[in-house]
């Protein structure tokens, strides 16, 4: 197991600095390496460390989402307004629509199937999205009319919106059947987690307000917080639901808007973790695809992925109603919201893990995601924001 863990590491770390200097995205790499290693090509990693990755893709997660939390900002979804709220939900929800038209078609799906997939596929990828807006709000480009700060603000809250769904519709197939009122469980898991993360967050900033306490053991409390968190949600049942991940990221919000400065820290010092997080993430994403199921059905699955976009693309124009922004600057954000990674990467796996039918189905359209979105995502933002935005 040992052995597995270091050859996960330095395989994964090798492998995404070799991109790096290429200048290619590095997730591709370890996502490469893992369907390397993994136990459909060269079977290097240990069976006990294959049976734990649903465990280790729930606390990267965990991680994903207070690192969302601690630097998004209500202020900034306040200066851009009525958009970027938009850009919260809408771009996902038609693009889940979508996913429910076609992915019967291509895939032969039922309804509870294809919502899921679409659940998967329909977050954006933080990890591609944050740091190329911060790199384009540096040289001061979309700035004025607050395009990238749109883009940032709906990327991180975009994801915990398309996790509940996820752990909702899953929620919905482990017990196999439909109920009308299971759907309650999406309002009031979204509720309950909201007072939840909004009070530990409160009582988080007054405990440590005026005590001289050392960031890391400010990172631990949150981490096992947040651990509980994510217990109690998959403890909860019948119609009234919580929503752990969100109470997880709504406390770090809450906590970063009272302490800013502990917040910073924390945040540094959850990034450090990423870095090692980031790595077994992906390449345990990468071995659990089937290489050969993938080549069979990776035609579909880019068809299906394609096709998707289309309505997510048109999601986030119907967002750009009513807003000052100029037909380059609306194409711009259409294209920017198009990479997917991080989250395909922690819960793309889980169907598969379930035992669903279609769990291998998902995984596949997962990674076909991964692979195609984030490196054309992250060109085509690189190539034309000089060209579609104005710089102040």
């Amino acid at each position: 197991m040992l052995l597995s863990f270091a050859l996960i590491l330095l395989s994964g770390m090798l492998v995404s600095k070799f991109l790096s200097l290429i200048k290619l995205p590095r997730l591709i790499g370890m996502i490469g390496i893992g369907i390397l290693i993994g136990p459909f090509c060269l079977n290097l990693i240990d069976t006990t460390v294959l049976d734990i990755s649903s465990q280790l893709r729930q606390i990267a997660l965990v991680i994903i989402l207070l690192r969302a939390g601690l630097n998004l900002k209500i202020d900034d979804l306040k200066k851009v307004g009525r958009p970027a709220i938009l850009m919260c939900f809408v771009p996902a929800s038609l693009e889940i629509i979508g996913m429910i038209l076609v992915a019967p078609l291509l895939f032969q799906l039922d309804i509870i199937d294809s919502l899921i997939m679409g659940t998967v596929i329909a977050a954006v990828s933080p990890a591609v999205i944050v740091p190329h807006m911060l790199k384009i709000m540096d040289k001061g480009f979309g700035v004025k009319k607050g395009v990238p700060q749109m883009i940032l603000a709906g990327a991180s809250a975009d994801d915990v919106f398309v996790i509940v769904l996820f752990t909702s519709f899953t929620g919905m197939a482990r017990t196999g059947s439909f109920e009308a009122l299971d759907l309650l469980r999406i309002p009031t898991s979204i509720l309950f987690g909201l007072i939840a993360g909004i009070l530990i967050g409160f009582i988080l900033h007054k405990l440590f307000e005026k005590a001289n306490v050392d960031p890391t053991k400010i990172i631990i409390v949150f981490v096992c917080i947040s651990f509980v968190l994510v217990t109690i949600e998959n403890a909860a049942a019948g119609i009234i639901g919580f929503s752990g991940l969100i109470a997880t990221m709504m406390l770090g919000i809450t906590f970063a808007s009272r302490s800013e400065k502990k917040a910073k820290s924390v945040s540094e010092g959850l990034f450090k973790i990423w870095i090692a997080a980031e790595i077994i993430l992906f390449v345990l994403v990468g071995a659990a695809v089937d290489i050969n199921y993938a080549f069979r059905e990776g035609a579909k699955a880019i068809l299906l992925i394609i096709l998707v976009l289309v309505f997510r693309m048109s999601g986030v124009l119907l967002c750009m109603i009513g807003t000052r922004l100029n037909k380059k600057e609306r194409l711009f954000s259409m294209l920017a919201y198009t990479p997917k990674a991080t989250v395909q990467a922690a819960i793309g796996a889980i169907p598969l893990s379930m035992g669903l039918s279609s769990g291998n189905t998902i995984l596949t359209v997962a990674v076909v995601a991964i692979l195609l979105t984030a490196p054309l995502g992250s060109f085509l933002i690189d190539i034309t924001y000089k060209k579609l935005l104005e710089r102040s």
